[in-house]
């Protein structure tokens, strides 16, 4: 890790993402006191993670990367445990563990021993033990790994509901698609934090603006558009295909329209370009590499 700066609101889905050995779990560790800074400050809660007092701990949740319960336990009893290393009497460990594994759909095979689980399960029955006792704070590593599409997506579904209910949830994956489902992004590469926003963001900082796509009934000579207020750029994609990157997609699409037809041309369709977040990802990162001087194969 090196030079990561970021702040995160209470009652936000922070998304971490970046290529495996990118510094997503590395940055967990710091933040979880598991590892220590060797520059710089952390704090967590208002807490040195290195010097977490007991009631900031007991506010925070954590989802490993990898399966650490109890293989011959039984789902409700890996819960069971971990909610009583919280302190939670047992009358309140019975109750919040079927809510947590209710909330997981796990709680048909709550008698199941983890061993026997999928490891789709495994990982639900990973993030009930986080939730047990009810944290503000979480702190998930890659929770979607190995799960299929419905999974991951019912997965996200239960992180936006915790987050409406006011907790903090920071999350990291490999799967940049996810980007979509947070309220801000953080794009690691190498260790360094290429960049962080709202995901819509991300993709105007991509492209430099919004992005428009035009095609018309004929080649366009470019030299005989006017100027185009909010247009910061424009080039072919094709003998009868435009690109303009504005400022503002909505305000400039109009003017985009009627300087066409002010140049003799017919607008036969039009739409905003919204890249993947793949393709986002991969402009940040390559343009973050240029300017540490870094070939685009470099490390």
């Amino acid at each position: 890790m090196d030079s990561i700066s970021m702040a995160v609101p209470r009652a936000t889905i922070l998304g971490v993402i970046g290529p495996s050995g990118a510094g997503k779990t590395t940055t967990i560790r710091v933040l979880t006191g598991a590892v220590h800074p060797t520059v710089g400050e952390v704090r967590v809660l208002g807490d040195d993670p290195r010097r977490f007092h007991r009631a900031t701990r007991e506010q925070i949740g954590y989802m490993p990367q990898l399966f650490v319960l109890y293989p011959d336990l039984a789902a409700r009893e890996n819960v069971d445990v971990i909610g009583s290393l919280f302190g939670l009497l047992w009358r309140r460990r019975r109750q919040r563990t079927r809510e947590v594994l209710e909330l997981v759909d796990l709680w048909d095979a709550r008698d199941r021993s983890a061993s026997q689980l999928s490891g789709g399960m495994q990982r639900r029955l990973e993030l009930a033990c986080a939730l047990v006792h009810d944290p503000q704070l979480l702190f998930l590593d890659e929770p979607t790994a190995g799960l299929d599409p419905l999974l991951r997506q019912s997965v996200w579904n239960e992180l936006r509901r915790l987050r409406d209910d006011g907790r903090t949830l920071f999350v990291t994956t490999q799967h940049v698609g996810e980007a979509e489902y947070c309220d801000a992004v953080a794009l690691i590469s190498e260790g360094r934090l290429v960049a962080l926003a709202p995901p819509e963001e991300l993709r105007r900082q991509a492209l430099g603006g919004d992005v428009i796509e035009v095609e018309t009934e004929a080649p366009l000579d470019l030299r005989r558009l006017p100027p185009i207020p909010g247009v910061l750029s424009v080039r072919h994609r094709g003998a009868r295909e435009l690109l303009f990157v504005a400022a503002e997609a909505g305000a400039a699409t109009p003017d985009i329209i009627g300087a066409i037809e002010t140049a003799g041309g017919q607008v036969t369709a039009s739409r905003e370009y919204r890249p993947s977040f793949d393709e986002v990802f991969t402009l940040l990162v390559e343009r973050h590499r240029q300017v540490l001087g870094v070939g685009s194969n470099g490390s």
